[in-house]
C-alpha cells in the first residue's frame, strides 16, 4: 500500500487504514484535504478510536463531505458536550480540486472513497480515492498475482 509521503520536518504518522477500498476498488487517484473536527473528535483520533471502513465520501453543494466514519468517544468526554459518533464531516479541499473530482465523479462515473486518515503537522488529514470498482474477477485476479509474488518471495529467499 501506498504510504503518504514524508517529507523532511514532517511528522505524519497513520491514524486509521480503509483496507477494503484497495480490494473493492481500483484506485486511479488520490487527494488529500483536511477535516473538520471537533474537540472531543480529535482526543479520539489521538486514542485511535476511529473506524473507516463503512465510511464514504459525498460531494454535496460543491463540498465534499464524509459520511459513515466513525469516532467512538471517549469516556472522558465532557459532560455538557453532545458526542455524535457517526455525523457527517466536512473535508477541506481546494477550490481546484473540487471541481476536478466534481468532474471525474459526475462525467465519469467514479466514486471517491477515503483510503487513509493520518496526522500532518499536528493537523488530521484524510486521504481521498478517486476509484471505479472492482468485478469479482478482478479481485480474484489481484488476490492471485498477491499470492504468486508472496510465493516468488519466498522462493528467491530459500533458493
Amino acid at each position: 500500500m501506498a504510504k503518504p509521503k514524508k517529507k523532511k520536518g514532517d511528522n505524519s504518522s497513520r491514524i486509521a487504514t480503509n483496507k477494503r477500498a484497495r480490494h473493492d476498488y481500483l484506485i486511479e487517484d488520490t487527494f488529500e484535504g483536511g477535516l473538520v473536527l471537533e474537540g472531543w473528535e480529535v482526543k479520539s483520533l489521538r486514542a485511535g478510536r476511529v473506524q473507516l471502513t463503512e465510511s464514504y465520501v459525498m460531494l454535496r453543494a460543491g463540498e465534499a463531505w464524509l459520511y459513515g466514519c466513525h469516532i467512538t468517544p471517549l469516556l472522558s468526554a465532557s459532560t455538557h458536550v453532545v458526542a455524535k459518533p457517526l455525523r457527517d464531516r466536512k473535508i477541506l479541499l481546494h477550490r481546484s480540486e473540487l471541481s476536478k473530482l466534481i468532474g471525474q465523479v459526475e462525467r465519469k462515473g467514479y466514486t471517491l472513497v477515503p483510503l487513509n486518515l493520518y496526522w500532518k503537522r499536528a493537523k488530521v488529514k484524510l486521504e481521498i480515492g478517486v476509484a471505479k470498482g472492482k468485478k469479482n474477477h478482478d479481485k480474484r485476479a489481484s488476490e492471485k498475482e498477491r499470492d504468486w509474488n508472496r510465493e516468488k518471495a519466498r522462493i528467491m529467499k530459500h533458493g
